[in-house]
């Protein structure tokens, strides 16, 4: 029997507040907290290489949270909302054409003037800068993966072990984590986190709520010719290539410097095992009333990331002893507008001001009740309201009538301040159930990509910066393997070879039968698999701190 290696005890450190993610949320947070009481202790922990490295969006900011956050910000220079929205389009897609829709026809709501097209990595990278200058502490490269109790409540996370060998025991260059000790934990990670799971099962945040709903997003960053370029544009769409009974839509964001930021959303609760979210965004690129724009331009960047998307209904209890849920941890986003940075902020502002409060009282490490009492009657809850059935309305209509009826359901919404005749429709499946066996569908033979507009998951992903150690442990934890091969493979004909779009996971026939592969390198951290896997059976757990992608500018 192998020796068990006794590791060294942690060293610690004290902090009034330690909050887990460099996002929008957890910065916002972070600067509220300084800005409120400049004394009190503040640590960020941010799990890639640096702040923005992991975060991924369109994206188009409604600036109502940075307004709040930081008035007067757009007379100081060096800020990074440089395009605004100066005109904003609407299409559905057919096969072969495409018809606007009037924006007249669209809820109030849905109108972008006044927003600003960013990368919302340099957004983040700039509030970094901002927290860093009140005083915040800011870890880079360093991922929360452990919640620490004492009594029942959250004191504090640790961070992960580094130098760790591929059997899990200490290498020649390891480092035990350290735990972060605070009076309160707020956790910031951003949609499917590994400590958000653990804590809303822990504690049950999510009883009495309808399940978490999810899509994966995807976007590329694309330079193309100054003659088609057309600075503020923003284009939504529906429709192709997607059927009428499979939701998702796209975008294209025309930034400064003749870039254009495309992205492809699809929701994760479509029951086909043979379709590939990656695939259809390559299709959609082919659309008669798209490739022009790219004609004779360059692929920059790629990426790919989960996006919450269940909405009012699905929002789990945000407080639970010694913490709370901020941002996308919570599920914040508005699904119709695609938009959550906004809310993440307002969320993490608002989280700041009942955590300063509590310390002010004396408190530490109980319940922010508070917090989760206040939130569905401020701007948050108000934003989310109004769409709250948007998402069911499609999944259960399709994409004709769930649009028009969720179109129809927002004005009414908006007319009489969050009342709809429609109430509040339900989820129902989480979208792990959603997928139905093999059996019912046939392959689909997507096209081959060209290299020049369309492109493979391989030659993507290094767009991205992706880089993991290999002599680490696997961070894909697939719980049982018998039934990833019983279930996953034979009857649902291996969904994640399709469904994650980093080329991490691969069935390969050997001589003794089909063997599951997990290229752990290539994950771009999107969470897809911990959410899609049919049977709940890959477990996303944090790499090492400052692995994974590395984006720019998007």
């Amino acid at each position: 029997m192998s020796e068990v290696t006794e590791l060294p005890e942690r060293e610690s450190m004290e902090f009034d507040v330690v909050i887990v993610g460099g996002g929008p949320a957890g910065l916002s947070a972070a600067i509220k907290l300084k800005q409120i009481n400049p004394e009190l202790s503040v640590v960020v922990l941010e799990k890639g290489g640096e702040v923005g490295a992991h975060i991924l969006s369109g994206a188009v900011v409604d600036p109502i949270g940075v307004d709040k956050l930081l008035p007067g910000w757009r007379d100081v220079e060096g800020h990074p909302f440089k395009t605004p929205v100066t005109a904003d389009h609407f299409l559905v897609l057919g096969h072969s054409g495409s018809m606007r829709l009037p924006n007249f026809a669209m809820p109030p709501l849905m109108n972008n003037h006044g927003n600003f097209i960013v990368s919302l990595g340099n957004v983040c990278r700039w509030l970094g800068t901002k927290a860093e200058e009140l005083g915040v502490e800011i870890y880079p490269g360093f991922a929360g993966s452990e919640v620490l109790y004492d009594n029942g409540a959250v004191i504090g996370v640790a961070t992960g072990d580094m130098g760790i060998e591929k059997d899990g025991s200490p290498g020649p260059a390891y480092t035990r984590g350290m735990a972060l000790l605070g009076k309160y934990v707020l956790i910031a990670e951003g949609a499917r986190g590994s400590l958000a799971k653990q804590l809303i099962n822990k504690f049950k945040l999510d009883e009495g709520k309808e399940p978490a709903k999810f899509g994966i997003g995807l976007k590329e960053l694309w330079q193309v010719d100054p003659a088609k370029h057309k600075l503020g544009l923003v284009q939504h769409s529906f429709g192709w290539p997607l059927d009428m009974k499979t939701g998702g839509g796209s975008f294209l964001y025309h930034l400064e410097d003749n870039t254009v930021a495309v992205g492809f959303v699809m929701h994760l609760n479509y029951k086909n095992p043979y379709l590939s979210p990656f695939e259809e965004f390559q299709r959609f690129k082919t659309h008669p009333s798209i490739r022009g724009l790219f004609e004779g331009g360059k692929r920059l960047g790629y990426g790919a990331r989960a996006i919450t998307e269940g909405g009012w209904q699905s929002v789990p209890k945000l407080s639970f002893p010694g913490g709370a849920l901020l941002g996308c941890s919570a599920g914040f986003v508005n699904v119709p507008r695609i938009k959550g940075s906004h809310n993440a902020m307002l969320s993490g502002m608002l989280a700041a001001e009942h955590v300063a409060e509590a310390i002010a009282a004396g408190r530490s490490n109980d319940e922010l009740i508070a917090y989760e009492n206040a939130w569905r009657s401020s701007e948050i809850g108000k934003d989310l309201k109004r769409v709250r059935n948007v998402k069911p309305m499609w999944s259960k209509l399709g994409t004709i009538g769930g649009v028009m009826l969720g179109g129809l359901d927002m004005w009414l919404n908006t007319i009489f301040g969050g009342w709809s005749p429609f109430g509040t429709w339900k989820h129902g499946k989480t979208d792990a159930a959603s997928l139905e066996p093999a059996s019912k569908y046939v392959p689909i033979a997507y096209p081959k990509p060209d290299g020049v507009l369309t492109f493979d998951r391989l030659s993507s992903v290094f767009l991205s910066n992706t880089n993991h150690e290999e002599n680490e442990p696997v961070h894909l934890i697939v719980k049982d393997m018998s039934l990833q091969k019983s279930s996953e493979l034979e009857v649902y004909a291996g969904p994640s070879a399709r469904y994650c779009p980093a080329g991490v996971y691969e069935w390969v026939e050997e001589a003794t039968g089909p063997k599951f592969v997990i290229n752990a390198q290539n994950c771009v951290h999107c969470k897809t698999c911990d959410i899609k896997d049919p049977n709940q059976n890959i477990n996303w757990v944090p790499p090492q701190g400052g692995e994974g992608p590395v984006y720019q500018n998007m």
